[in-house]
This record gives C-alpha cells, sequence and structure tokens, in this order.
C-alpha cells in the first residue's frame, strides 16, 4: 500500500520514519506492507532529514495512479480542504490530523467520501485512541457526557500556576521556552485548539454539526492567582475542560476553565498530559489518559488509521450509518447551560457591600453555595476580594449579575467567573 504525505513537518517525518522503522511488525499486524513513497512540502530549500523522497508540486502526486492512500498534514482549513475534496473525488482513502479543517467542514468529508475511508485518530488527543473508542468500543451506549482535557499547552500552564504558584505570563513563558506553546499561543490558551477537538467528538456521540462560532469558548488568560488560591482552599483544581453534556434531546457543548474537585481523576491529570472521559448508559464513565501531542503520538494515531484502511476496516466516518434518532439533537445556546460557578470580585470595604451582592444575587435566582473573603495583607488598601461559589443555575442569569454588578459602584475591578464542573 503506497502511502503519500501531505505536509512532511514534525508529525509527516516522524509518520515516515515509524512507518520505515516498523515495517515489519506493521506488516505483520496490517497483512500489508505500508510503504511511505513521497512526501509534499511547501519550500523543497529548507533543511530536513527525511527518509522519503520530497516534492513541492502536489498537483502531481494528487494526480498518481500509483497512490493507495493519502495522509493530510497541512495545517489549515480552506486549502486542505479543497485539496482532500479533490482526493476524495478520485475515490482514494484518506487520512488526517487536521482538527481545524474537521472543525468546518466534517460533515461536508463525510458526504464527500461515502465509503471511501477517511481516518482522523490523530485529529484529538494525539495518541489517545478516543475516535475509535466513541466510533466503535463505545457504540452501544447513550453518551450522557464527555469531559477531556485536550491542550497540553493550557494544562502545563494550568499545573505550574496550581502547584508552584507562578502567575500566568511566567508559566506560559516556561512553556513558550520548553516549545509547548507557540509564541503566538492565542489558538491554546483561548481555547480554539479545545474546540475543535470537542465538536468532532461531539459528532461521533450525537451527531450534532455544529461549527465553533455556534458554541462557549473561553481561555485561561483571565486566571490570576486570587483563583488559585480560593481552588486552593476548597480542594478545586483549575483545568481548561471541554464539555459535552446531553439533557434530554439537546446538548450542551462548551469549553472554558473549570474547578474540579480534586479527588476527581481527571483533576489529577497534570503537565502536558491529556485525558477524556466518557460516561455512557451502559458501560459508566471510562477514561482515557496519554499524551496528546508531539510527533510520536500523533504519528502512532495515524498510521493506527493507515493499519485499519489495509485490513478493510470499513467504518462510518463520524460513526453512524443511519441518523441517530427521529429528529437530530439540538443545541443548547451558550446562555442555556446549567451548572456551579465560581465568582470573584473586588469591592470598596464598606458596611452593606456583602448585604447588596447577595441581595442582587437572590433577586436573579442565584443561590449562594458557599462564600470566603480574603484576609488583606495590604494594610493600606480600602479593597476586600470576595469568593462566591452557587448552586446549579442558568447561564443567562450568572451572567447578567455580573453585567449589573459591573455597574455597581462599590465593585472595584471587572467581577470574574469560572464554572464548576462536578
Amino acid at each position: 500500500m503506497n502511502v503519500a504525505i501531505l505536509g512532511v513537518g514534525t508529525v509527516g517525518n516522524e509518520v515516515a520514519n515509524v512507518l520505515i522503522r516498523n515495517q515489519k511488525l506493521i506488516s505483520a499486524r496490517s497483512g500489508m506492507h505500508i510503504v511511505p513513497v513521497i512526501g509534499v512540502v511547501r519550500d523543497l530549500k529548507k533543511a530536513r532529514n527525511s527518509q522519503i523522497p520530497l516534492t513541492d508540486d502536489i498537483d502531481s502526486v494528487i494526480n498518481r495512479d500509483d497512490i493507495d492512500v493519502y495522509v493530510e498534514l497541512m495545517g489549515g482549513i480552506e486549502k486542505p480542504y479543497e485539496i482532500v475534496s479533490k482526493i476524495l473525488a478520485k475515490n482514494k482513502p484518506v487520512v488526517t490530523a487536521n482538527k481545524a479543517m474537521l472543525a468546518y467542514h466534517r460533515n461536508e468529508l463525510e458526504r464527500l467520501a461515502g465509503d471511501t475511508p477517511f481516518g482522523y485518530e490523530a485529529s484529538v488527543a494525539g495518541g489517545i485512541p478516543i475516535i475509535k473508542a466513541l466510533r466503535e468500543g463505545l457504540s452501544a451506549n447513550h453518551i450522557q457526557k464527555i469531559v477531556g482535557i485536550m491542550n497540553g499547552t493550557s494544562n502545563y500552564i494550568l499545573t505550574n500556576m496550581m502547584q508552584r504558584g507562578v502567575k500566568f505570563d511566567e508559566a506560559l513563558k516556561k512553556a513558550q521556552e520548553l516549545g509547548y506553546a507557540e509564541a503566538d499561543p492565542t489558538f491554546d490558551v483561548g481555547g480554539f485548539d479545545t474546540a475543535h477537538k470537542l465538536l468532532i467528538l461531539a459528532s461521533l456521540a450525537y451527531s450534532v454539526h455544529a461549527k465553533p462560532e455556534d458554541i462557549l469558548i473561553e481561555g485561561i488568560s483571565d486566571i490570576t492567582n486570587e483563583d488559585i488560591y480560593f481552588a486552593n482552599e476548597f480542594e478545586y483544581a483549575i483545568k481548561l475542560l471541554a464539555v459535552a453534556k446531553r439533557r434530554d434531546d439537546k446538548v450542551e457543548l462548551r469549553v472554558h476553565p473549570a474547578l474540579i474537585q480534586k479527588d476527581k481523576m481527571i483533576a489529577k491529570v497534570d503537565g502536558v498530559m491529556n485525558a477524556v472521559s466518557v460516561s455512557g448508559d451502559a458501560v459508566g464513565e471510562s477514561l482515557f489518559y496519554g499524551a496528546g501531542a508531539g510527533g510520536s503520538a500523533t504519528a502512532s494515531a495515524v498510521i493506527s488509521d493507515l493499519i485499519d484502511i489495509a485490513r478493510e476496516v470499513k467504518n462510518p466516518m463520524l460513526g453512524y450509518k443511519a441518523p441517530l434518532e427521529i429528529l437530530p439533537l439540538g443545541l443548547f445556546k451558550p446562555n442555556e447551560i446549567k451548572t456551579k460557578y465560581y465568582l470573584r470580585l473586588k469591592v470598596a470595604d464598606e458596611i452593606g457591600v456583602l448585604a447588596n451582592i447577595t441581595n442582587l444575587m437572590s433577586q436573579n435566582n442565584l443561590s449562594i453555595d458557599s462564600f470566603l473573603q480574603k484576609p488583606r495583607t495590604d494594610k493600606n488598601s480600602d479593597c476586600s476580594t470576595l469568593y462566591f461559589t452557587t448552586h446549579t443555575c442558568l447561564e443567562a442569569d450568572m451572567l447578567r449579575v455580573v453585567g449589573l454588578l459591573e455597574k455597581e459602584n462599590y465593585i472595584k475591578d471587572k467581577p470574574f467567573m469560572i464554572r464548576i464542573e462536578e
């Protein structure tokens, strides 16, 4: 089986290396020789330690009759979608790690692929076989909930803030020095990378056809040491979570930092590691843990799809051979989310302030679960920091309270909230 690799960067180069290095093992498991015969790059002048021939003429590679499978590792959205569409039109199988392309075009690609194999295990959580788990191993279950830590950069930063007490900027700088974060880290710390992955999992679990613009996405850059203080006081960890949760015939899809009790298994996932918890009505909760990024882990997932193609495994691309139900599951709007909340307020240290806050909250359907006032360390300051947690309430009610508080003279800084995930 001849393979063309479109995009020979870190992952593409490792795919070729593993296919060559583990050729006998892969042949024994797949029943076929899987051979990387050509790689496509943008710049042939760039120095590369490649074991396969390289070209910058992608059209010539797409039109080759001797290529059996194409591995797309280019990155981006529209250009790779255009290229993959051309390949599928020739009924040639495709394997991709491109989560951004899938976040926007997975349904169109499913229609284009039809019965042609299309693998994308590497698009979510690197080496963790979560696509295969949802599409195959858990296929008898109604999926009730998915909670995932699926961005190693953000998890590394939050782990350092929680365990070492460093500020966000310092933790980000260290992540960049170690190569975990890009020079522009917005895609990671802003939650967008995680959101793309969540949308892919939501299609498999619920047949939801949402795009990033349809769901709640918040990043971690506004978390401060004040929030870390509260989390440690109340035995919480703070994680950037992807959450998919079914309620009746609708699904919540959201990406945001969240407080999780430290005794939860997913709260113990630290550093650059990833984990995905899946709850099904028959199996209960399953936790999948492993390396979420890196050349070797991602290459492992790419090659697992190549082996499935060699074995002639024929799974429906998004997990369904027929519509999920008579009516497709709907999507809750972001302000229809229901969860618990943490609220941090910097207020004037005056009589009556606390009473005003609690009255405003109760008038807007918020019930307080816990309250903490941080001891004032600056004797010259006339402000105090107050922390609240609520019982389960509607996102719209919480946002309304935050908006009303911002207008009060006794509020001395922008209110900040974090959702609490149980």
